[in-house]
């Protein structure tokens, strides 16, 4: 018997520590290999995540200025009565106005009244009417008026109507064009940031549309759905965690929450429309039963959350509550419930994010109407921020192209708030044992 090894026997074989140090070979190049993979796959994501935010902020940022016109409008008392008011002719009143400043403009003519009238957006003669039914008085005067441009002046002025496009495939027209171009050397135009996107509810003109009764709708069925979801969902988690026998039923009952979280929203929308529409006879298209539905789709998420968060808690915080004579009750909301929180919190924010972007729920119980005003409860009908970018995404309107990205962006910027507030409270309040 020998007490040392041979590098290599006899028949030229290797050895124990050759074949230990090839195995480690192999083993870091299949390490290195999979974490090269890794790195691929997370850079494929930032780039698809990218190519994603980047093609939202090129044609959404147009939606976060608007083309206005400022312009001094002679209250003709001819058009405008104050005995007839609110009635009047304001658009008149706006188009004389705007023709006596424009270069070749026969007002005379009806075809370039129309024209001339066409440069100013819908709203303008509300604007005005609503100027001259609060003051009277302005009638037979002249005020100065800064209102927003129609939606092919506006995108002219943004690029995105191409000067040199032919003439017969382009909204506005050469003649256009050079009044456009007048007003702007005399100073009339500005390109300030659109606060109308977030003042302004819904509208049939491009220009006009906003979304506030979007925002206002949302906090309706957000508020709704908290409110019912979080106490009914951590209620059921601390249950199930902490009282409720380990039998074939909670075994069950445990199974069925798990795939409650995986079923799709459209099928929780059919629900809602069966149940709270058909047979409660809930307003449709109301926030509130928009919050409920969402609140359906989040409480499994919750209750998922809860359940991890509470097993999370060490034992020995149990025994040592129990041990100093705490109740049960008393060692759950006393001790192990606040020491759980933090997963808590994340857990329901991140399910009240991903309930403030589901849209085939909310397009089941009519949250897709055309509201041009917001919300003042949540039992008036209302549409939603994914409702609202659907309804602009299926506008004929090119001027709906950049909002649609525009509100794209609003919403994404919220999930990514939401987000970075659960981050923020599970660092703040977590403890390490």
């Amino acid at each position: 018997m020998t007490d040392t090894a041979h590098p290599s026997g006899p028949s030229g074989k290797k050895n124990t520590a050759d074949i230990v140090a090839a195995s480690l070979k192999r083993r870091r190049r299949k390490q290195a290999r999979l974490q090269w993979i890794g790195l691929g796959a997370i850079s494929i994501a930032f780039v698809m995540l990218f190519i994603l935010v980047a093609s939202l902020l090129s044609t959404g940022w147009h939606a976060f200025t608007q083309t206005h016109l400022t312009l001094d409008v002679y209250v003709d008392p001819e058009e405008i009565r104050e005995e007839k008011l609110p009635r009047g002719g304001f658009d008149d009143a706006l188009g004389a106005s705007l023709g006596a400043i424009l270069p070749d403009a026969d007002m005379e003519d009806r075809k370039t009244r129309k024209a001339v009238e066409g440069i100013l957006s819908n709203g303008a003669q509300f604007e005005l009417r609503d100027l001259v039914e609060a003051d009277p008085s302005l009638i037979g005067q002249t005020i100065t008026m800064t209102v927003p441009v129609s939606d092919p002046y506006d995108q002219l002025n943004k690029g995105l109507i191409k000067r040199d496009t032919p003439e017969e495939n382009r909204r506005v027209k050469d003649r256009e064009i050079a009044w456009f171009d007048a007003l702007k050397e005399q100073g009339a135009i500005s390109k300030p940031f659109n606060w109308a996107l977030f003042t302004n509810a819904d509208s049939r003109f491009p220009e006009l549309a906003g979304l506030k009764g979007a925002l206002v709708g949302s906090f309706w069925a957000l508020l709704t759905c908290f409110l019912v979801s979080f106490p009914l969902g951590i209620g059921a988690a601390i249950y199930l965690e902490e009282f409720a026998p380990k039998n074939k039923l909670s075994d069950f009952i445990e199974v069925n929450i798990n795939n409650l979280a995986a079923v799709p929203s459209v099928v929780f929308g059919l629900l809602a429309l069966a149940v709270f529409i058909g047979w409660f006879g809930l307003p449709r298209s109301a926030p509130f039963v928009g919050g409920l539905t969402l609140a359906l789709m989040t409480m499994p998420t919750i209750i998922i959350a809860t359940r991890a968060a509470l097993k999370a808690v060490p034992p020995s915080i149990r025994e040592a509550a129990l041990g100093i004579g705490a109740s049960k009750q008393q060692m759950i909301f006393h001790h192990v419930l606040p020491l759980a929180a933090p997963g808590i919190l994340t857990g329901t924010i991140i399910g009240l994010a991903q309930a403030l972007g589901e849209t085939a729920p909310l397009l089941l119980i009519g949250m897709n109407a055309f509201i041009t005003s917001a919300a003042s409860s949540p039992f008036e009908s209302a549409t939603a921020l994914p409702t609202q970018i659907f309804i602009w995404a299926d506008s004929p309107e090119r001027g709906f192209v950049s909002r649609t990205s525009a509100a794209i962006l609003v919403l994404l910027g919220f999930l990514v708030m939401m987000n970075a507030i659960a981050i923020y409270l599970r660092q703040k309040f977590e403890r390490k044992w």
